[in-house]
């Protein structure tokens, strides 16, 4: 009886072990668990140090038809038997591929000069009984988190198919605190909201705040990509990378027991995707530590990327630029060249008839001075607004032919601002604002960037304000997504740079296509002069939207009362000048814009300094100091000089940043300048308070430093001789 109840007992521990699949990533800090459910459902969980982070979580698909073989006399769009539209259970596991992977690679432009990509895999592939169909989970475990990926290999039996729902799981171990922006189809335009889990559901209605285009589709729908703290201080982070010809992923809450479910983009039928195998997912992310700063650090999203298509990278530059744009922002100038017509036609409206505005800021004088400003003061471009004609009637009038990216105003003469910004040594940076006519934009690209080519201008800023032409098309779902990926490949062919903004947030795609330099994709600067944003909101943009891609957050507002510039503008730039320069460390990006206007700057000359000084590529990062919602610090090395610079920002309230120097090089002394909060600083009440002191520092020195709400400090530190020493205090 005994052998009988040892063999019973060896059977089910055998059979157990055949559904269940165990995998630990490099360092053994996180663990992999996959399995199948008795219904045959595939179902994941994730371990940090021994403790469960991610509960067993459900896989798969619910699909909403196949497209039958025409040749066999079957309807092409013959909705699926009810036993055939889900792939989600069913499956039994038919084989287990295991391996380890190690590289180091180098990108063209970042945080740091060269990246690991290091981590156990394991592939899994199912087969679901009665249907025949076979699915592949890839799952990749890193030392930082997890990603996994749903691959459908070539099969007679799954070939074209459209998903209703991807019902991919994140179950959560508790009510976790939340940093998070309501689920939306078409903007990220929100300011944060700091809450429990349970409490989304009921702050929804105020965090969902008016925009150009929005459409929210749940009580408890959130974005990606979600930062959460639990109770227990471990910080999680769900997000996705590679976002390819796929629809992005939202997250919807089951707010009676912590899960949350993939929630995909819908088309103007409601469909989530239309897919032709084979075809891999976008990777779904984990990033996991008990340390804030390693989810800053973290290059995971990155390395769920392929390595660059782009052979020769040696056009795409780091750029740091000035423009004619804030002043259209804040309503000092406008984008329109007339105010006389209330509809304009291309090619019919004779602008030379009109009488200007006396606003419009894209004039050649006003280009020239930007030039002069920028070879005056190293900046590498200029970026130009509002040039081309059609902004008397571009928003809101869901206008198929809206602009052709070649037609200047009258008082915009492209020959000679080109010419003259050659003879300065100053690029033109292109502005194509394509008000989410994608059809259009499509049809204009080659003729525009050629334009681009021919006039001497390598980079381009796109925008996508408003509704979405084909109508009823969202900003994030698949068939939208391929436009924008069709976009960065086209200019790839002429060697130009692109900044999209209003387009669907990054997600490491910058890897395979650097000339990516940049996207919005969230609120930035622009909405400090639409009524402004939290102080904290540069505390948690770098924890979230920053994960997939460096944003162009436009920083370096010196003037904070917006009715300086527009009286009929009450807005209130909601951040101290000190927090203004940390931007350019804590916000990384290689596009960086002096966002405001120059006279401005010319108040504030000493600590201008900084933003002419500070560099926007790196050889090293190190993030000193980070909590989501409350502050964040970061040194960084430039590119080949050897130099260092520091940034710190803060949150809602004051606080004191105590950091040590141990990222210099031992054994040297550096010269340290310091622009800080004045002590009586603050966001609201006395903003350009600021104080600049030279000190001396090595490896060993340390820095307690206050900081005031909505404020921050930058520092730069270049190394010097004995003879630069004198004079100068130690820290």
């Amino acid at each position: 009886m005994r052998t009988f109840l040892f063999l019973v007992c060896l059977c089910l521990a055998m059979s157990h072990s055949t559904q269940a699949q165990d995998m630990k990533s490099p360092n053994g800090k996180f663990s992999l668990r996959f399995s199948l459910q008795s219904d045959g459902t595939p179902v994941y969980n994730l371990q940090y140090k021994g403790k469960e982070v991610i509960k067993p979580s459900k896989l798969g698909f619910e699909l909403k038809r196949l497209k039958k073989d025409a040749a066999s006399g079957g309807d092409m769009n013959q909705k699926v038997a009810n036993d055939e539209s889900s792939l989600h259970d069913n499956f039994t596991l038919v084989d287990t591929k295991t391996s380890t992977f190690d590289e180091t690679w180098t990108p063209v432009w970042g945080e740091v000069k060269t990246i690991r990509n290091h981590y156990n895999e394991m592939a899994v592939t199912l087969s679901q009984k009665g249907t025949n169909r076979q699915m592949l989970i890839r799952f990749r475990l890193f030392d930082e988190g997890l990603g996994f990926r749903y691959e459908f290999p070539h099969q007679k039996d799954l070939t074209y198919f459209v998903i209703k729902e991807e019902k991919t799981q994140f179950a959560m171990t508790g009510d976790h605190t939340a940093f998070w922006i309501p689920g939306d189809y078409d903007t990220q335009e929100y300011d944060f909201t700091t809450s429990r889990l349970s409490e989304i559901r009921g702050l929804m209605p105020k965090a969902i705040t008016a925009n150009v285009s929005q459409a929210s589709f749940s009580p408890t729908g959130v974005q990606t990509s979600l930062m959460m703290k639990t109770d227990q201080g471990i910080y999680i982070n769900l997000h996705e990378a590679a976002l390819i010809d796929y629809a992005c992923m939202h997250l919807n809450l089951d707010d009676k027991n912590m899960v949350f479910e993939s929630w995909l983009t819908p088309d103007v039928k409601g469909d989530k995707g239309y897919i032709q195998a084979p075809f891999n997912t976008p990777w779904r992310t984990v990033i996991v530590s008990d340390d804030a700063r390693d989810i800053l650090a973290s290059k995971m999203t990155y390395n769920l990327n392929e390595p660059s298509k782009i052979e020769d990278t040696s056009w795409i530059k780091p750029t740091k630029y000035v423009g004619v744009w804030w002043e259209m922002i804040t309503g000092k100038s406008s984008w329109a060249y007339t105010d006389e017509y209330p509809s304009v036609q291309l090619g019919v409206t004779d602008y030379t008839k009109a009488k200007p505005n006396g606003k419009h800021g894209a004039t050649t004088e006003n280009v020239k001075k930007h030039i002069d400003f920028a070879a005056e003061h190293g900046f590498d471009a200029v970026l130009v607004e509002g040039w081309n004609q059609g902004w008397e009637d571009w928003f809101g009038n869901s206008k198929d032919y809206v602009f052709d990216f070649v037609t200047p105003y009258p008082d915009f003469n492209v020959a000679e601002i080109r010419d003259y910004a050659k003879s300065k040594n100053v690029k033109m940076m292109m502005h194509h604002e394509t008000s989410s006519s994608v059809r259009n934009y499509e049809r204009q690209m080659d003729k525009a960037y050629q334009f681009m080519k021919d006039n001497g201008y390598d980079a381009v800023k796109s925008g996508y304000v408003g509704n979405i032409l084909p109508r009823g098309e969202n900003h994030y779902s698949q068939w939208i997504v391929n436009h924008y990926q069709y976009a960065l490949e086209k200019a790839a062919e002429y060697k130009i740079m692109i900044n999209a903004h209003e387009a669907v947030r990054p997600t490491g795609i910058a890897r395979t296509y650097p000339n990516l330099i940049g996207n919005e994709s969230a609120r930035g600067t622009e909405y400090q002069a639409f009524g402004g944003s939290k102080p904290n909101h540069v505390t948690l943009l770098p924890f979230t939207r920053q994960l997939g891609g460096p944003m162009d957050y436009t920083p370096g507002i010196f003037e904070m009362d917006v009715s300086k510039l527009n009286p009929d503008n009450n807005s209130h730039v909601n951040s101290t000048i000190a927090n203004q320069l940390a931007l350019y460390l804590t916000m990384y990006s290689p596009l960086q814009m002096a966002a405001d206007l120059p006279e401005n700057y010319m108040k504030f000359p000493d600590a201008f300094q900084f933003i002419k000084d500070v560099a926007v590529d790196w050889d090293d990062s190190k993030y000193l100091e980070a909590e989501p919602g409350a502050y964040i610090t970061v040194a960084r090395k430039a590119k080949k000089t050897g130099k260092w610079f520091v940034g710190s920002v803060g949150g809602n309230e004051p606080r004191t940043s105590k950091i040590g120097f141990g990222f210099l090089e031992p054994g040297k002394k550096y010269i340290a300048t310091l622009y800080t909060d004045a002590k009586d600083a603050h966001y609201k009440t006395n903003p350009q308070a600021y104080t600049i002191r030279k000190v001396v520092v090595d490896s060993k020195s340390k820095l307690s430093q206050f900081v005031a709400a909505g404020g921050g400090y930058a520092i730069s530190l270049e190394e010097a001789n004995k003879a630069q020493l004198k004079g100068v205090a130690k820290l």
